[in-house]
C-alpha cells in the first residue's frame, strides 16, 4: 500500500516545493520592485502550479495569459464607460461573474476562470475606489500575469517532474454547467462588490470579494455543514498565519525576512494544497487568504497601512460567513444541498 502511494506523495512534495519557491521568490521581488499589489503575480503562479504537476503547454500558457489580459482590458473599458452608471455597470459585471461560475461548475478550465474572476473583481474596484490607480491598472495586471507565468516555468525548471516516473493524471470530472448555482454565486459575489463600492474602503475591497469568490469555489467539496464550517476555519487560519507572519516581519523588516517568512508559510500550506484529495482546494483557499492579507501588509497601496491585521481578519471572517450563509439560502435545493442545509441548521441551533 505504501509503495503504491509513494509516487503520489513524492509528486505532492515536488508540487509543494514548486509553489513555495515560486511564491516566495515572486513575492520578494514584487516587494523589492515596489509593486502596488505584490500578491497578484505569486497568486497567479500558485494557481497555475497547483492545477497540474506538469508545466502548462506553451500554447495553453499563452492562451490563459491572453484570456486574463483581455478580461482586464475589458474590465478597464467597462469601468471607464459605465463606472458612473451603476445599473448597466453591475449588470455587465454580473454577467461576467455568471459566465465564470458556470464555466467553473463544469470542472474544466483549471484555475483560469477563478483568475479571471480575480481580475474582474480587482480592476473595477481599484478603478472606481482610487482614481490615482486607474491609469496603473493595466500595468499592474500585465506585470502580474507575466510574472506569474515566468514563475511557473522557473519553478518547473528548478523542480522538474521526473520523466521516468509515470503517474496517472487525476481524471477531470466533467459536469454539465450548474446554471442555477452559478446564478446564485453571481448574486452573492455581486452583493459583496456592491457593499465594497458603497463603503469606499480600499482594503476591504481587496479582501472581501476575493475571499467570497474563493469560498464559493471551495464549497463544491463540502458535503455537510461540518465540512462547510471547516472551510471557513481553514480559510481563517490563512488570515491568522498572515497576522503572525507580519508580526514576525516587524521584528526584522527586510527583504530576506520576507522571503524566509513566505517560504516557511507556503511550505506549510502549499504541500497540502497540491495533494490529490478533496481537501486540496481548501488549503489553496487558505493560501489565497494568506497572500492577500500579507501582501496588503507590505503593500504601498494607499490606505492599506491604516488597517490593522485584526481588522483585516474580521473582513475575511465576515466575507466567509456571508458567502456560506447566502450559499445555504440561495443555492438550488439538490439532495446534497438539502442535507447540508439541514445539518447546518441543526448545528447552529445546537
Amino acid at each position: 500500500m505504501s509503495a503504491d502511494r509513494s509516487p503520489a506523495i513524492e509528486e505532492q512534495k515536488r508540487k509543494g516545493l514548486r509553489v513555495a519557491f515560486a511564491v516566495s521568490i515572486g513575492f520578494t521581488l514584487a516587494v523589492y520592485a515596489g509593486a502596488i499589489v505584490p500578491f497578484l503575480g505569486p497568486l497567479f503562479a500558485a494557481q497555475f502550479l497547483l492545477a497540474s504537476s506538469r508545466p502548462m503547454p506553451l500554447a495553453k500558457t499563452v492562451g490563459a495569459a491572453m484570456v486574463m489580459l483581455i478580461a482586464g482590458i475589458a474590465m478597464m473599458v467597462l469601468t471607464d464607460v459605465l463606472g458612473e452608471r451603476p445599473a448597466p455597470f453591475l449588470l455587465v459585471l454580473g454577467l461576467t461573474y455568471f459566465v465564470c461560475f458556470a464555466a467553473q461548475s463544469t470542472g474544466k478550465g483549471g484555475p483560469v476562470f477563478f483568475l479571471v474572476l480575480v481580475v474582474a473583481i480587482i480592476v473595477p474596484l481599484l478603478g472606481i475606489l482610487n482614481k490615482e490607480l486607474a491609469n496603473s491598472i493595466l500595468s499592474i495586471l500585465v506585470t502580474g500575469v507575466l510574472s506569474g507565468t515566468v514563475l511557473m516555468w522557473l519553478a518547473h525548471a528548478v523542480f522538474p517532474e521526473p520523466f521516468s516516473q509515470q503517474i496517472e493524471a487525476a481524471p477531470i470530472e466533467e459536469r454539465p454547467p450548474a446554471l442555477g448555482r452559478a446564478l446564485a454565486n453571481t448574486v452573492i459575489l455581486l452583493g459583496s462588490v456592491v457593499i465594497c463600492l458603497t463603503s469606499d474602503n480600499l482594503t476591504a475591497a481587496a479582501v472581501i470579494p476575493i475571499s467570497v469568490a474563493s469560498l464559493l469555489g471551495q464549497l463544491d467539496v463540502a458535503a455537510s455543514a461540518r465540512a462547510a464550517i471547516g472551510l471557513v476555519l481553514v480559510n481563517l487560519f490563512g488570515g491568522v498565519l498572515a497576522s503572525v507572519a507580519y508580526a514576525a516581519l516587524s521584528l526584522r523588516p527586510n527583504l530576506f525576512s520576507i522571503f524566509l517568512i513566505v517560504l516557511i508559510v507556503v511550505l506549510l500550506i502549499g504541500g497540502r494544497a497540491g495533494a490529490r484529495s478533496k481537501d486540496a482546494p481548501i488549503f489553496a483557499g487558505a493560501l489565497t487568504t494568506f497572500l492577500i492579507l500579507f501582501g496588503l501588509g507590505v503593500s504601498p497601496l494607499p490606505g492599506s497601512a491604516a488597517e490593522s491585521f485584526a481588522t483585516r481578519i474580521v473582513y475575511v471572517a465576515a466575507a466567509l460567513i456571508y458567502a456560506l450563509l447566502f450559499a445555504v439560502i440561495l443555492w438550488p435545493r439538490t439532495g446534497e444541498t438539502k442535507r447540508m442545509t439541514q445539518a447546518f441548521s441543526e448545528s447552529t441551533l445546537s
